[in-house]
């Protein structure tokens, strides 16, 4: 019966999580639609200015995206005149997408009101809910990837 109990406040908590997820992706994505950009092309630009140029062959995984995904976002915003691709002068291999004046411009203007969108919706908890629930959900996600790994072997 406790078991029972248990699975079924697991199963409770997985849905409240996915409804909680989707509500807030909603409201952040339809907030970042507002500056003609989607939330890949977002993600891409939030990482080259905050992290510098990155390979092309890594963003995919810093912003969780599929690596296919990544030359079409790439292209998109190339043709804007928000990043250019360089090629490494160590390895031929190897592309670098770099954010151009004109992104470090469109990102400079429209992070701020995006952090003031993501604390809108936080901030109906308080300073130590918000500190809780971080570390919370950081346990359990540790968890889940130390579940994935060990399915791996």
């Amino acid at each position: 019966m406790e078991k029972t109990k248990g699975i079924e406040e697991s199963l409770k908590f997985f849905i409240v999580l996915s409804r909680a997820h989707r509500a807030f992706n909603d409201v952040v994505n339809k907030h970042i639609s507002t500056f003609k950009l989607n939330p890949t092309e977002f993600a891409v630009l939030e990482l080259l200015y905050h992290k510098g140029d990155q390979p092309l062959q890594q963003i995919g995984g810093k912003i969780l995206l599929a690596s296919g995904s990544i030359t079409y976002v790439v292209d998109k915003l190339e043709q804007k005149g928000l990043l250019m691709r360089k090629a490494c002068p160590n390895d031929r291999r190897v592309t670098h997408a770099q954010i151009t004046d004109k992104g470090k411009e469109l990102i400079e203007e429209i992070f701020p009101p995006h952090q003031e969108k993501i604390d809108e919706i936080v901030n109906v908890l308080s300073h130590e809910e918000k500190a809780l629930v971080t570390e919370l959900l950081k346990k359990v996600g540790y968890h889940a990837n130390d579940l994935l790994k060990n399915e791996k072997h």
